[in-house]
């Protein structure tokens, strides 16, 4: 069984990183199967819920509705790229990354290639000042998007990937201990014990039936 976007729940942001969020976009909350990338326009919705792009943004390709067919078809690249990186996460996790891994990381680099963005140098707020010696710039340089056609949507997911797969410690990725639970997430507590994807979920649920075991075993 699989939940329609009309009876699915909200988006869920548990992986502490874009792309565990971008791989937990096809999932199992209450143990029924969820796509919230069914077609375009939830590609668009799940990007500006996720802050990857301005609501500006989002509004642009909502507005050119005459190429809602091309937005679909970026949606069913971006589900193959999410089946792409959960297959390579599950081979992974739980071990450190080395050099081995580069061919297999192929179709993400032809995405990357296909990148249409720009430097600018702009304001950053605040005032110039000498800090142990050294000069804050008021300045910052910025990456700056062309959003220039619906393929240009996928760029914000190909570089968190690059992110969690050049930055992230994967010994730190973990499936959620729920049972029915499918989501995972980058455990970056200190101690490295973290066992749910949110304790107010799959924590509790697990914790209302340690309790009904303990009662259990009281009564008997």
């Amino acid at each position: 069984m699989t939940a329609t976007p009309t009876t699915r729940p909200a988006a869920l942001f548990v992986g502490d990183h874009l792309a565990l969020d971008f791989l937990n976009t096809r999932s199992t909350p209450s143990g029924v199967w969820t796509d919230w990338l069914c077609d375009g326009a939830d590609l668009v919705d799940w990007l500006e819920q996720a802050g990857s792009i301005e609501a500006d943004i989002a509004a642009k390709f909502r507005v050119e509705g005459d190429a809602a067919h091309e937005l679909d078809s970026v949606a069913e690249r971006a589900r193959g790229l999410r089946e792409w990186l959960r297959a390579f996460v599950q081979q992974h996790a739980g071990r450190e990354l080395g050099a081995e891994v580069v061919g297999a990381l192929a179709p993400l680099n032809r995405l990357l290639a296909q990148d249409d963005s720009y430097s600018q140098v702009e304001a950053g707020g605040g005032e110039g000042q000498d800090i142990d010696g050294w000069h804050r710039s008021i300045l910052r340089k910025r990456r700056v998007q062309r959003w220039t056609t619906p393929e240009q949507l996928l760029q914000p997911l190909a570089e968190a990937i690059s992110d969690l797969i050049c930055h992230a410690d994967f010994r730190r990725i973990r499936n959620c201990n729920g049972s029915d639970c499918a989501l995972m997430f980058l455990d970056r507590t200190k101690a490295g014990g973290r066992r749910w994807c949110s304790m107010t979920t799959c924590g509790n649920r697990a914790k209302v039936a340690a309790h009904r075991a303990r009662a259990a075993g009281t009564r008997s």
